[in-house]
């Protein structure tokens, strides 16, 4: 039975645009976030989703609505971005003065360098992996809207693809990625496909 996975990655905010690290950080969409959203939404309207899972932070539930209006979801804290630790707000330029050595060890590499009091890249992994199959399980045979973070969406896939190379499997902002999920195997269908 094949169930399908759209992972849609909320829209632009003013910290992506200002290149600010935003994991945990409840932030809101920006006005151009919202409408790559409403230029996203055009382009799925064709779709049927059976259910519709989403992040409890604002600027995910924010594309949700904006996407499928008042229709029922479900809202997962374990959809959540990663937790950037002491980066958490910070500008690039803010880092390099604070934190350059262990910011550029772990930019060369996550899943070996930690940052202080961030969650790590295993840790991030198996939360992520966890909650798409309950996800999955829960809904055999299905399609499905995971509304969520570019980071989410990254270590999924670069998990299913079995590569290290994290950073470039963070999609777009307001991007579609699709999985099917057949004989408990994982299969990427469609990666970072942009409406805006």
């Amino acid at each position: 039975m094949m169930t399908k996975l759209v992972l849609i990655r909320h829209g632009l905010t003013a910290w992506n645009m200002q290149k600010r690290y935003c994991g945990y950080r409840d932030v809101s969409l920006s006005r151009l976030g919202k409408a790559q959203v409403v230029k996203l939404r055009k382009n799925i309207n064709d779709i049927y989703f059976d259910k519709v899972y989403c992040s409890d932070r604002k600027r995910a539930l924010m594309t949700r609505e904006i996407l499928f209006g008042e229709a029922d979801f479900i809202k997962d804290k374990n959809l959540r971005e990663i937790h950037f630790g002491v980066l958490e707000g910070l500008k690039h330029d803010e880092i390099i003065v604070k934190y350059n050595q262990v910011y550029n060890k772990w930019l060369l590499d996550p899943y070996k360098n930690r940052l202080p009091k961030a969650e790590t890249m295993q840790v991030f992994k198996r939360r992520i992996q966890g909650v798409m199959r309950r996800i999955i399980r829960s809904n055999q045979g299905k399609t499905i809207a995971v509304v969520c973070h570019g980071g989410v969406i990254g270590i999924f896939v670069s998990s299913i693809l079995k590569s290290k190379n994290f950073w470039v499997h963070v999609p777009a902002p307001a991007s579609l990625t699709v999985i099917k999920h057949e004989n408990n195997k994982f299969k990427l269908v469609k990666f970072n496909q942009k409406y805006s």
